[in-house]
């Protein structure tokens, strides 16, 4: 399980000279979710914490609210051209009782990596309720703290240390302290490994606690916050007016630009203390 990386021969041109070296890539393969047995997307993602991708992927789309409404996740038989298995169909069995999910979440085409779910028809049809609903909670979290969580984030990115060709997410206490962080090319991919690492730890919902994301903060990252009762999404680029909008509507504190001392708080001003 341990494709994270691919090492490729290159030329590298500089200062008028070039060279041959072995450079390393952040590897990118599909994975295809199966709920039942029956196919419900494909994501391009770097290989690894696949299970918490889908347990935070089906968090997110409203399918699971906690651990208990998973019953099985297994790798299906596939293997590549080395007879290797590819590990790249995940399978997963939903408790008993626990509604499969709507023909509106299927995806018969592949969601990208970059931009997340793409074909949704209608802006509504992605509003999903929340079963835990951040804007009730009271956390508080310092401005210095937050000024130091880029920081926090990039030290545990030790994939892209090496490529430099991943995204990450992280999640961290209002205190600082961190939880859990992720990468994956995709920085909706990483979001869903680290909201499926808490719902594996079953820790779900996420009071006061800060989702901090190496991009910029789509409205999909707003949501999948608010589906996991995340108070306070962070990102250090900038949010999409949709984003902003659904984060006020839904009660999520929202800061984008968060580089060094200064940052923009966008919505939920009230829980940051300067």
């Amino acid at each position: 399980m341990g494709r994270v990386t691919v090492r490729r021969p290159v030329v590298t041109y500089a200062s008028g000279t070039s060279r041959k070296r072995v450079d390393a890539l952040a590897a990118e393969e599909p994975l295809e979710l199966r709920v039942g047995g029956k196919a419900l997307t494909v994501t391009m993602r770097t290989p690894g914490q696949d299970v918490e991708l889908a347990h935070g992927f089906l968090l997110g789309e409203g399918v699971i609210g906690g651990l208990a409404d998973i019953a099985v996740a297994r790798f299906c038989e596939g293997t590549g051209p080395d007879g290797m298995n590819t590990y790249n169909v995940l399978d997963l069995t939903l408790a008993d009782g626990v509604a499969p999910p709507e023909v509106g979440v299927e995806r018969n085409f592949y969601t990208t990596s970059s931009c997340g779910v793409c074909g949704k028809a209608a802006l509504d049809a992605v509003k999903l309720k929340t079963r835990f609903s951040p804007a009730a909670d009271t956390s508080k979290v310092d401005v210095g703290v937050l000024s130091a969580l880029p920081d926090a984030l990039r030290e545990r990115q030790k994939v892209f240390a090496s490529t430099g060709g991943l995204h990450a997410a992280g999640l961290f206490t209002t205190s600082g302290e961190a939880l859990v962080v992720r990468e994956d090319v995709g920085r909706h991919n990483a979001v869903d490994k680290v909201l499926g690492w808490a719902v594996l730890q079953d820790r779900v919902p996420l009071g006061g606690t800060v989702l901090v994301v190496s991009g910029r903060a789509s409205f999909e990252l707003v949501q999948k916050a608010t589906m996991a009762g995340v108070p306070v999404l962070a990102a250090v680029s900038a949010p999409s007016s949709l984003a902003a909008e659904l984060a006020e509507e839904q009660g999520v504190t929202l800061i984008g630009f968060l580089r060094g001392d200064s940052m923009n708080v966008y919505t939920g001003a009230e829980r940051v203390v300067a």
